[in-house]
């Protein structure tokens, strides 16, 4: 995105700014100008003569965001979004601003205030991952991405203007999401800016430091590394090359993380300078760093070459650090298409800070973020474009938030049940119905990105098996499970039934399937004395998973395997077997606490 662009007009002339405006942005037609006019007449009326706590006008920071987008030449749809995105908090609204400017922006603002407005406390979000995935699966347009980094950025660079306690919270929030998130887009000058301005803030003694380190001797530093520069195009033209060499400073945020993990101070750090020379082939990348070694000793073990054995994300670089004039200096050497793909690649330079640990991104997903690298470069009009990213964004998982705005990632297909599951295990069990941003869903209906979901429950509620059928997370599968188990009786039972007779129609032929089934229909009708079946062989019983228990098996229904059983603890004949649905034991009162879990054993099977 664009540098920091203070508005020259006085800050009460409208008029005049939205002409500057115009004048810094001339690539929009009168149709988009005119759409852009209403959206900033519309801020106007609303806000008005109201000011924000720093005395700014509150119209300003809705025009420097949508400067900050149209530096990068968005559509008129995303900077009439981003002049209207504080408009909700003046009673205005979906349905308004759809009719007066259409669904698009309708839905961009509807989308990035869901966003903005999160309580994201990076403290208490301790999955701060999860929140940067999670703004990837809620956006259905890379512009709400845009919009919300880019109101995010204003933010922070106008940070000064909050109270310290606020400016704290900001640059930590800035640190934990706003700034890994662009880096995962490739927006490597926002990244950096991001990471400087919190480092001010949450560290402003060690920013002090670096700066003063970083700004001594600039003279010294320029005459040093133009004499090393000159020396290398000298060389290069006497092999006949063609090349571009260019200085690379590290910015404050990375020198900062550089000291923590060398546990160095600032001044006792050699590579805060760099140079990056380019090339037209691979084959010129190895004889530059033979020329570089010729001119300089090159500092042991600190020449890497990623040109023939790759970052896995395809990154490819020659890099060496070599002793010149007394002082180390890092150089990397690539090709132009290597550059290119280092410098426009979305998550290039992510996988490549990060290529030595686990926190990887999958490959399947740099697609998409080098979809979303083009976005930032080019002109947004393609509407057919943002629909296919949409499509790809959201993956095989979801993002729903809590009425606190804690968010919750959840298995594409996950229902409110698992949802409850995945804030606690005691709210899954008495959960009785949910709502999805403000509106009663049926627990059985699959919840969707972005949506608000709050859980009603009830102290008498408990698990059931239909539940267990329409959970998505293994966490609520396991603890519905656990507790049929445990409270239903004759859970287990049919779940053996089921097995048992879906293996037996598996080793069925076809023409006895049939058959097999109508056998397990003609089955006695509860309560009534019938004969065990003879040509069924009888099975132990497992109380509680034990053999060596005393049981006998009831008269009055007479349960031989696979029929679904019960158990009951009697006075004097220890446990009494009786069928799941015998009526005898179903009429026996107060039988609740004497009841026990009974299976057939067929572990010898």
């Amino acid at each position: 995105m664009s540098n920091e662009y203070v508005f020259k007009s006085p800050e009460t002339d409208t008029e005049a700014l939205i002409k500057e405006f115009f004048t810094l942005n001339d690539n929009y037609n009168q149709e988009d100008k005119d759409s852009i006019l209403k959206a900033w007449s519309l801020l106007l009326e609303k806000t008005g003569k109201l000011l924000r706590p720093c005395g700014k006008p509150y119209y300003m920071h809705p025009l420097r965001v949508a400067n900050i987008l149209a530096q990068n030449r968005l559509d008129a749809a995303t900077i009439v979004a981003a002049l209207l995105h504080p408009i909700h908090k003046f009673d205005v609204s979906p349905e308004e601003i759809q009719n007066e400017f259409g669904e698009n922006v309708s839905k961009i603002l509807i989308t990035t205030n869901k966003i903005i407005q999160l309580p994201m406390n990076s403290k208490n979000l301790h999955q701060s991952d999860a929140i940067r995935k999670m703004l990837f699966a809620m956006c259905d347009d890379a512009r709400v991405i845009l919009l919300t980094l880019s109101d995010r950025l204003d933010r922070i660079r106008n940070i000064q203007s909050l109270l310290p306690e606020q400016q704290r919270a900001l640059a930590e929030a800035v640190i934990e999401i706003w700034a890994p998130l662009a880096d995962r887009l490739g927006m490597q000058k926002e990244k950096n800016e991001f990471e400087d301005l919190s480092l001010k803030y949450t560290n402003p003694t060690v920013y002090k430091q670096i700066e003063e380190i970083v700004s001594q001797s600039q003279e010294e530093r320029a005459a040093y590394l133009e004499k090393a520069v000159n020396s290398i195009y000298k060389s290069a033209a006497k092999m006949g090359m063609d090349i571009t060499i260019t200085s690379r400073a590290k910015h404050f945020y990375s020198i900062y993380q550089k000291m923590r993990k060398r546990n160095k101070e600032a001044s006792e750090l050699y590579d805060l300078l760099a140079l990056r020379i380019l090339c037209k082939a691979p084959a010129e990348c190895y004889t530059l760093v033979g020329i570089v070694h010729s001119l300089w000793k090159p500092m042991d073990g600190r020449f890497k070459d990623y040109i023939a054995m790759p970052k896995s994300n395809g990154y490819q670089s020659l890099h060496t650090t070599v002793i010149c004039e007394g002082k180390p200096l890092e150089i990397q050497i690539r090709t132009i298409e290597m550059h290119n793909m280092a410098e426009h690649g979305i998550a290039s330079h992510w996988l490549y800070k990060k290529g030595t640990n686990h926190d990887l991104v999958e490959a399947d997903k740099l697609d998409i973020f080098n979809k979303l690298q083009q976005f930032k470069e080019n002109a947004l009009t393609d509407e057919a474009t943002f629909n296919t990213l949409k499509n790809e964004l959201l993956g095989d998982e979801i993002y729903v938030f809590t009425p606190k705005g804690d968010v919750r990632k959840l298995p594409a297909g996950a229902t409110a049940i698992d949802f409850a599951y995945s804030i606690h295990s005691a709210i899954g069990e008495k959960v009785i119905a949910a709502k999805a941003d403000g509106k009663i869903i049926p627990l059985s209906k699959p919840l969707e990105n972005t949506q608000i979901i709050e859980v009603i429950t009830n102290p008498q509620a408990h698990p059931t098996e239909a539940q267990l059928k329409l959970v998505k997370t293994t966490k609520a599968h396991q603890k519905i499970h656990s507790w049929l188990m445990s409270n239903d009786p004759t859970f287990s039972e049919r779940l053996a039934l089921q097995k048992e007779t879906e293996l037996q129609l598996q080793q069925a032929p076809a023409s006895g399937a049939a058959n097999l089934e109508s056998k397990h229909k003609k089955r006695p009708k509860s309560g009534k004395k019938t004969e065990a079946p003879q040509t069924r062989a009888p099975k132990p019983v497992l109380i509680q998973g034990n053999k060596n228990v005393l049981y006998n098996l009831a008269q009055c229904c007479h349960p031989c395997y696979p029929d679904l059983i019960t158990g009951y603890v009697t006075r004097s004949k220890g446990v009494t077997v009786h069928r799941a649905d015998c009526l005898t034991f179903l009429r026996i009162p107060n039988k609740g606490s004497r009841v026990v879990e009974v299976s057939w054993d067929t572990r010898d099977d």
